[in-house]
């Protein structure tokens, strides 16, 4: 069953060193902060974790990960930390396996959760690609079905919040983030509510990476309960024109 789950942003930047040499943005560092408590809490749950993170396809990502952030343009020796080697076995529940090494999302929701103490015999990844609502919520059911599971689930919000927007800029991308925190912050039903209804079309449009990923996690909401958890929004904010948060769901029996 669910015992927790935490909402990361799908960004590189959460890794110190990605950022350039020089001091690090105050709006950065407390963005990683949040992204880190949010995964520590989890984590803390003492049950398995599986990362889900966004992809081109429903995967399971297996065999030896280097933890790196080369696929974003970040050599590793930039990093403030070395990157990590794991070897991950299929996730229980989980989609099949497919070759290939994962996204850099991926990457950085396994870093964050071997950073929060993740064993990593009981550490997997996930890759799903945006889809049906109803197949990915069966994903969420059944990767938290034979045991205690703690989810990390990574990503962000629209890619289109202004002129620094990383792609064009969409005046829709204000309000749909917008609304989404609010129901987050409202806490119960409202924030699973809220994921539920991410309307696909949009999503896309505004290139919002978090589509998939929160409806996995719906999928093990609805199966962990009929009254949803509050979620503890710890952290949201536009940064580079990407609109990113940092959330925490905690499942009490």
């Amino acid at each position: 069953m669910l015992v927790a789950a935490a909402l990361v942003p799908d960004t590189v930047l959460l890794l110190p060193g990605t950022a350039g040499r020089g001091p690090d943005d105050p709006a950065l560092v407390a963005l990683r902060a949040a992204a880190a408590s949010a995964v520590a809490r989890a984590v803390g749950a003492g049950a398995r974790v599986v990362v889900v993170a966004p992809g081109p396809v429903d995967r399971s990502v297996t065999g030896e990960l280097a933890a790196g952030a080369s696929a974003a343009g970040v050599p590793d020796h930039l990093l403030a930390s070395p990157a990590p080697r794991v070897r991950l076995v299929p996730a229980p529940g989980g989609p099949d396996e497919r070759p290939g090494a994962p996204r850099t999302s991926g990457v950085v929701g396994v870093r964050l959760a071997l950073a929060a103490g993740a064993a990593v015999e009981r550490l997997h990844l996930v890759e799903v690609a945006p889809g049906p609502h109803a197949a990915l919520r069966a994903l969420g059911s059944a990767l938290t079905a034979a045991a205690p599971t703690a989810l990390v689930l990574v990503g962000s919000g629209s890619a289109r919040h202004g002129p620094d927007a990383p792609l064009p800029q969409d005046a829709r991308a204000g309000s749909f983030d917008a609304r989404l925190v609010a129901a987050l912050r409202a806490g119960g039903p409202a924030g699973r509510d809220a994921l539920a209804a991410t309307d696909g079309e949009l999503a896309t449009a505004l290139a919002v990476t978090g589509r998939a990923p929160w409806q996995v996690l719906v999928g093990a909401l609805d199966a962990a309960g009929p009254v949803p958890p509050p979620a503890v929004v710890l952290h949201a904010a536009v940064l580079r024109g990407a609109a990113h948060a940092a959330v925490a769901w905690e499942v009490r029996p």
